[in-house]
């Protein structure tokens, strides 16, 4: 969606903005919670193109409630990670699918099609 907005016209420069928020229970660093961030930003990738434009704000928030008690090894850190990426392509993916079409929506929804 964003590349048909951006040619005809619709949108606003940095109109097809994504943010995200990517939680875990998981106890995390600040520096952890900066990579699982990153690591979840690969999933806007995989279910939105273009995506990392210089005109885009695209973002996620990352954060770590703490409250299973575990604190992740190394190995345990790169398999949260990889999910995050993919939670947040299916995440994506699943609200595209469920979108229902707003008044003056000049493209049909992905359920109309």
């Amino acid at each position: 969606m964003k590349y048909r907005d951006r040619h005809v016209g619709t949108q606003a420069e940095g109109g097809s903005t994504t943010i995200a928020v990517i939680a875990t229970d998981a106890i995390l660093t600040k520096a952890a919670a900066k990579r699982l961030a990153i690591a979840a930003h690969d999933g806007f990738a995989r279910a939105v193109w273009p995506t990392h434009t210089p005109a885009d704000g695209d973002l996620v928030f990352a954060l770590a409630t703490g409250s299973s008690g575990i604190e992740l090894s190394a190995d345990a850190a790169i398999d949260l990670y990889a999910a995050a990426g993919a939670t947040m392509a299916r995440t994506i993916s699943r609200g595209v699918y469920a979108a229902t079409p707003a008044e003056g929506d000049l493209f049909p929804v992905w359920s109309s099609r």
